[in-house]
């Protein structure tokens, strides 16, 4: 039997990089996968085609997580739709950097709205439900710069260190319910975000992981496949850096 088998999860942001790495991943192992996405449709439906051809029940939802209220819209059409959520995985992210003195208002609040708020509105609206269920998984993508920080990223730090306050303290108010919740703190991965960074930064960061290379979305999608099954049915409130020893 599969390590997710029957089970729904919901991905947010789960379109390209780490988020559609963990809905393959999911979906390789049984899980029925509902992702939500900002704007791409035709890319979207690729998607869904390329994980419902995996054998499993695929859908997308155009949404944007930021607004508390199309959240709960989601939430509801999924479970409509797929009648249950037993994984959720707060994945959708921006960047908006700048040295501290030069940041603007507007790149603050953006980072911290869609980087943390967001997760705020899924877990609210999810929880009732894995509460009714007596079980879930909650899973926060958050950073090793929200673990130590980065010159030039103070509102991206803030929002990922956010994320794990947030994890640590769900787990502690709905693990009696049987509800774990965890984060996930990824170093340098090979996404479409870090592909925009000059070759040489990127080599650099590559010359400093012990492990001497840049993380793959699979990488990460393994550790969440770990989080989301039974595999750790007695790991909660945790952060777990994927990182290659970036941060060790």
């Amino acid at each position: 039997m599969k390590l997710l088998e029957g089970k729904v999860a919901l991905i947010t942001g789960g379109t390209r990089g780490i988020g559609k790495a963990i809905a393959l991943k999911y979906a390789s192992e049984g899980a029925n996968i509902a992702f939500t996405y900002v704007s791409n449709s035709a890319v979207a439906e690729q998607t869904a085609a390329e994980i419902s051809a995996m054998g499993v029940s695929c859908k997308g939802y155009i949404s944007n997580a930021a607004d508390f209220a199309a959240a709960e819209e989601v939430v509801k059409s999924v479970m409509a739709d797929f009648g249950r959520v037993d994984i959720l995985v707060n994945n959708a992210g921006i960047t908006k950097d700048g040295l501290m003195l030069r940041m603007s208002e507007e790149q603050w609040d953006s980072v911290i709205t869609v980087n943390l708020k967001s997760a705020f509105n899924f877990i609210h609206a999810v929880a009732p439900i894995m509460a009714k269920q007596r079980a879930g998984s909650i899973i926060n993508m958050t950073s090793v710069v929200g673990v130590s920080g980065n010159a030039g990223q103070c509102n991206y730090a803030a929002s990922k260190a956010g994320l794990i306050g947030l994890a640590k303290s769900v787990a502690k108010e709905f693990g009696p319910r049987g509800i774990r919740s965890n984060c996930i703190a990824p170093g340098f991965i090979d996404t479409d975000m870090t592909a925009k960074l000059p070759e040489d930064l990127r080599e650099q960061w590559s010359k400093s992981i012990p492990l001497r290379r840049a993380g793959k979305g699979e990488d990460v999608a393994n550790v969440a496949l770990f989080l989301a099954s039974d595999l750790s049915a007695y790991v909660t409130g945790q952060v777990i850096n994927c990182c290659g020893g970036m941060n060790c």
